[in-house]
């Protein structure tokens, strides 16, 4: 049996910016955007309901300017 070493887990899949968008703007306040782009704070979106919607607004500004990469540093796929 091979031992996973956690530097070769594999990647979550590069998202597009449109369905991030789409995502944020429906289910930003449950942080499922952040748990599609392998962020690991999601869960704290869940639990405050996404700052009262603040980090929600936040999170949408950034995607839409292109600022919020996914959590390796790989930018949303441009459509």
């Amino acid at each position: 049996m091979a031992d996973i070493n956690p530097q070769q887990a594999p990647q979550k899949e590069q998202q597009s910016k449109t369905t991030m968008l789409i995502v944020c703007l429906f289910l930003g306040s449950y942080g499922i955007h952040r748990l599609m782009m392998g962020y690991k704070d999601w869960w704290i979106m869940l639990i405050t309901l996404g700052g009262c919607g603040i980090w929600t607004l936040i999170d949408l500004i950034k995607i839409i300017q292109g600022n919020l990469p996914m959590a390796d540093g790989r930018p949303l796929i441009e459509n």
